[in-house]
């Protein structure tokens, strides 16, 4: 899920807020609860949860499942095709 950051026009107040693509935009501060929040745009953020990623993500050491640039494996998938 993406973070939205927000700041509110009345207060001043920033924050982070975790939400779903299709949740509604927040309007309510949660500091002073004016109804003036403004969502701010910046770089995107997001939050890997779950199975599935790539193999080699956060992995160290032996744990990694890389195959050898010079393994037999390696020449076999290679495309040769032009």
């Amino acid at each position: 899920m993406p973070l939205y950051e927000y700041r509110c026009d009345a207060c001043g107040h920033e924050f982070e807020a975790l939400q779903k693509i299709s949740d509604e935009v927040l309007v309510d501060c949660p500091s002073c609860a004016a109804s003036q929040l403004r969502k701010l745009v910046s770089a995107a953020g997001f939050r890997l949860k779950g199975d599935g990623w790539y193999e080699t993500d956060f992995k160290t050491g032996n744990k990694r499942n890389l195959v050898e640039s010079g393994s037999d494996s390696a020449k076999k998938t290679k495309d040769t095709t032009l």
